[in-house]
């Protein structure tokens, strides 16, 4: 079974440090090609969603961008991660600070 496959069918948890300011997020796509997005407090205070060149409608995701910032204000970084595995990528790994 492939990666893509496996983290599709069993996502792992992933853990975020309390009160991150910087969230990376590498993310595998269906044909095995990995992407990042990065979720980024702005001066406010607010989570912004940066995917790095590649529109966010790119990975197919079932959520806006604004309801996944949201979440992520929230500190529900669980909801962000199925949020994401919505679409056609899956969270591969996360970084944050």
């Amino acid at each position: 079974m492939d990666k893509y496959r496996k983290l599709k069918t069993n996502p792992p948890r992933h853990e975020v440090k309390e009160n991150a300011r910087e969230v990376v997020i590498n993310i595998l796509d269906v044909m095995g090609n990995k992407k990042k997005m990065t979720i980024k407090k702005d001066e406010n205070g607010d989570f912004k969603i940066f995917s790095h060149g590649d529109a966010f409608s790119n990975f197919q995701i079932k959520f806006d961008k604004d309801e996944i910032e949201w979440e992520a204000d929230d500190q529900n970084w669980y909801d962000v991660f199925m949020m994401i595995n919505s679409g056609v990528c899956v969270v591969e790994s996360v970084r944050s600070r």
